[in-house]
């Protein structure tokens, strides 16, 4: 397990992280998504001991990670940037991670490599964006560590490598110890493939929280009201997130369990009413406008 207790970072007068809490459980995919700047690569860094916190402490199993090589050991870490060694090739790049991680599956990698039909004697610097994320998940998983920092990591892929990734990390967290935390603006990338999710929100995380469970707390209600006094009644019934109104059609974003919803909605007289559930991406743009986070002033 990786444990987050009280970790700020500034850079300067711009403070990335400020006194973050989190715990993240073995066995799960888990998903952190953030604003822009919410500093999601710079807590990521922190956990793989890249860099140091101003304060708190990260322990990966108990141990504190920064300059510690048997925590690091668990931790292989795919940046957005990757990084690889100047003219080196997947080869080259390959005795180079094996003298840092033991257990690296040399035959599994060259495996991948066929099924990419990624090139292990090309210079890496010639691959595209899509071709070096590749490379660097190939790695990623053949280190076998139980630790995978992802960045971005669908970013440049093509749907159907991206789709390969997330059923190999599922297969992976199946098989073995195995627990992948991956990093992204694309929520609509994370929701089939996550199980638990982590909010970063300026520098702060407002949550970790089981994916399922928080859905099922949160859902979209479309309504035609025959008056305005059925309206209040789910006003003080429930904690209303967002409300949009065109014409007749008002839609309602609110926490409540489903059942005490249809219940509530039986005791009054809408003309029409629908309850859906939530995506990803509007739940996360519900929490996130609670706390002043405006969407919709940047369309106007």
């Amino acid at each position: 397990m990786i444990e987050i207790n009280g970790i700020s970072k500034s850079f300067g007068e711009i403070n990335a992280l400020k006194n973050i809490n989190a715990k993240i459980e073995d066995g799960h995919v888990f998903g952190l998504i953030g604003t822009n700047g919410a500093g999601k690569s710079t807590l990521l860094r922190c956990i793989a001991g890249v860099y140091k916190p101003d304060a708190g402490t990260i322990t990966v199993d108990q141990e504190p990670v920064y300059e510690n090589p048997s925590a690091k050991a668990k931790i292989f870490y795919v940046s957005d940037d990757q990084y690889f060694l100047p003219g080196s090739t997947p080869k080259e790049m390959l005795v180079n991670y094996k003298t840092f991680y033991p257990d690296f599956d040399i035959e599994r990698f060259h495996e991948f490599m066929n099924i990419l039909k990624l090139e292990e004697t090309r210079k890496i610097s010639t691959f595209s964006k899509g071709m070096k994320k590749q490379l660097s998940i190939a790695f990623g998983i053949c280190a076998n560590t139980k630790y995978l920092l992802c960045d971005e990591t669908f970013d440049g892929l093509d749907p159907v490598i991206r789709q390969a990734v997330k059923k190999l990390f599922v297969k992976e967290v199946d098989s073995r110890d195995f627990t992948p935390i991956i990093a992204s603006h694309n929520l609509r990338e994370l929701e089939d493939v996550c199980e638990h999710v982590g909010l970063l929100h300026e520098g702060g995380i407002l949550f970790t929280r089981d994916l399922d469970e928080m859905k099922l707390g949160m859902y979209k209600l479309q309504c035609v009201f025959s008056n305005t006094a059925d309206e209040e009644v789910l006003k003080n019934n429930f904690t209303i997130m967002q409300r949009h109104q065109r014409g007749s059609l008002i839609t309602i974003t609110l926490k409540g369990q489903k059942d005490r919803i249809t219940n509530v909605m039986a005791t009054i007289t809408p003309i029409f009413w629908e309850l859906l559930p939530l995506t990803l991406e509007e739940i996360f743009i519900s929490e996130t406008e609670v706390l002043g986070y405006d969407f919709e002033n940047l369309t106007k």
